[in-house]
């Protein structure tokens, strides 16, 4: 009897440990693929569209309310400049929130940006609020598939024990639009 209970209970932990494979399910890796070979890049992206994040190379920290991102004091995106830019220039438009408690502390910032190492004009910002950045890119600036754009900021909240990020704007979109 009492073998007969210990193949029972071997048998019931077999077919337990067996549902509780099945149960599972495999993690999976999605990729965007192309069969060009190579991803295409945006022209255009909304910090928040799954498409664009490998377009943020650097400063941007984890989408928030699947729709924004905080940035840091530097940060730069990789953006495809749109068809006709190289021969006539494109617009750059970036689309961001400087919040009442960043204003609160540092009083104004100056944000700069340029496009493949060509300075464009800085805008001051001295009140909160929504903004969009928008400054004509030189055809100079944007031969090839892709640009670098880099942008900064010359005062923005530190580190502190309520945030342990460095915190600029609010980035929601950035793009090359066509002249």
């Amino acid at each position: 009897m009492r073998r007969l209970a210990i193949i029972a209970l071997v048998a019931t932990l077999a077919l337990t440990a067996g549902a509780c494979k099945r149960k599972r399910k495999p993690q999976v890796k999605v990729e965007l693929t192309d069969e060009s070979g190579s991803q295409q890049l945006l022209s255009i992206l909304s910090v928040a569209d799954p498409k664009g994040t490998q377009q943020l190379v650097k400063g941007f920290y984890n989408l928030e309310d699947n729709q924004w991102r905080w940035t840091m004091s530097k940060f730069t995106v990789t953006l495809r400049p749109p068809a006709g830019a190289a021969q006539k220039g494109a617009k750059l438009v970036f689309k961001f929130a400087l919040p009442d408690p960043v204003v609160a502390k540092i009083k104004s910032t100056t944000l700069s940006a340029s496009v493949s190492g060509v300075a464009l004009p800085t805008q001051t910002l001295t009140k909160p609020g929504e903004y969009v950045y928008t400054q004509d890119v030189p055809a100079s600036a944007l031969g090839g598939d892709a640009v670098t754009v880099e942008f900064a900021v010359d005062k923005f909240l530190a580190p502190s024990d309520a945030d342990r990020r460095e915190l600029a704007l609010i980035a929601t979109s950035i793009g090359l639009e066509p002249k």
